[in-house]
């Protein structure tokens, strides 16, 4: 057996922005013995996820669920609508809208990227410090008069920086453009944490996984799918067999699925649509805007510079923090992590080294804020950087004169 002695004492801190910490509830239903995938007892719990996934989506149509990783969805989202060679428009707001760039490349796609900048006064790149602009896919679209743009991919909360992008205002672009390319949207780290709505905003493909405001381990991944994407699945010839949505939306409706399920992820999840419900989605949303807002707010008084620039598109998920020149990011958080327990997560790719992102989503209340925030700013003093005043006691003010949603709820 292996032996890992890596549990102090106390509760380790898990704020990275995903996989975020799986509560109790959780991790017992998830214990359930295994029951068979075949069987009557299956049909409920398969019915149950799909229909509430389609609640959490904000859709009335399906939604395909994966025993994969949100990049697993990444793939199924573009080689079921798309065939080899077609171009595909794709907007850059960080790591993750790179990588899924790199994906559509690699399965023969053309794809265009459009939204790079050059780097602002902080030394990094503007363009990974804002949110999709729309203006821009508008006039792209409204040049390609030959509709060779399939599809235009875009990023909803950009897990890498901490910028929530405008979807609604990217659809009405594509309609002012007059243009038929499918929407396609990841939200991978924001479904469930901040507000989403793939019927209303026309999203043509959604795309999520588990392990962020389901508040599940990783392993189950979603396409949320429009009638206009189930259309162009049917003439798409991009090889798929186990990405395939003809197989899943053909048994999905029993229940069933047409390979084998994760069957103890899906009773974990079931039992996290039943918290999000009785929690209220709205009051989840809200929950998280007051965390963020707290945080942004210690963040503001340590005088250090958020991430993510335009304070219209700050994300709700997670806050990333810059640290000042010649601050190794990386070695504040390892600091952090040997001196408090505390996970924070790290820059990627081109903000490597400069920055470290805060988490504050799935389940995450006052406390546990509270406590992520003191291990920061203890660390912070701890590495040299000198603060202009106590973060903390900026954020327990900002949560003590806003009342939580939950209690206004209560109240009612």
């Amino acid at each position: 057996m292996l032996h890992l002695n890596n549990h102090p004492s106390g509760r380790h801190f898990l704020q990275i922005p995903g996989p975020s910490p799986v509560p109790d509830r959780i991790l017992r239903a998830i214990s359930y013995p295994t029951i068979d995938h075949r069987g009557p007892e299956f049909a409920d719990l398969g019915k149950a996820c799909l229909l509430g996934m389609q609640k959490i989506f904000k859709t009335q149509h399906p939604v395909v669920i994966y025993p994969a990783s949100g990049t697993g969805a990444w793939e199924a989202a573009l080689v079921n609508v798309l065939s080899a060679g077609d171009t595909v428009l794709m907007f850059e707001t960080g790591h993750f809208a790179s990588l899924w760039q790199k994906m559509a490349t690699r399965l023969g796609l053309k794809p265009e990227f459009i939204g790079a900048a050059a780097n602002d006064d902080t030394g990094l790149p503007a363009n990974w410090r804002r949110g999709v602009q729309a203006d821009q896919i508008e006039a792209r679209l409204k040049a390609d008069a030959g509709h060779q743009i399939k599809a235009v991919c875009v990023v909803h909360n950009e897990t890498s920086t901490g910028v929530t992008s405008d979807i609604a205002a990217v659809r009405r672009a594509m309609d002012a453009a007059r243009h038929p390319a499918l929407l396609l949207v990841d939200t991978i780290s924001g479904l469930a944490s901040a507000d989403y709505r793939h019927d209303e905003w026309g999203v043509d493909v959604t795309v999520s996984g588990s392990q962020k405001g389901l508040m599940l381990p990783p392993g189950i991944s979603f396409n949320a799918l429009s009638p206009k994407a189930i259309a162009a699945s049917k003439t798409s010839t991009l090889p798929k067999s186990f990405w395939a949505w003809d197989e899943m939306l053909e048994v999905n409706h029993t229940g069933y699925f047409p390979y084998t399920p994760s069957t103890q992820l899906l009773y974990g999840l079931a039992e996290a649509l039943e918290m999000i419900q009785g929690e209220g989605l709205d009051v989840v949303f809200a929950r998280h805007q007051r965390l963020a807002a707290a945080t942004r707010a210690a963040v503001n008084a340590w005088d250090l510079p958020i991430q993510c620039a335009d304070p219209a598109v700050y994300s709700p998920v997670l806050t990333g923090v810059i640290t000042p020149v010649g601050v190794d990011a990386d070695g504040l958080r390892r600091l952090i992590h040997s001196r408090f327990d505390l996970s924070l997560g790290t820059g990627l790719g081109k903000v490597k080294g400069r920055m470290f992102r805060m988490g504050h989503l799935g389940d995450c209340n006052d406390l546990t804020l509270m406590a992520m925030l003191s291990g920061v700013e203890m660390g912070l003093k701890l590495s040299g950087i000198r603060l202009q005043a106590s973060g903390v006691q900026a954020a327990m003010d900002h949560l003590s004169s806003h009342v939580p949603a939950q209690a206004l709820a209560k109240a009612a």
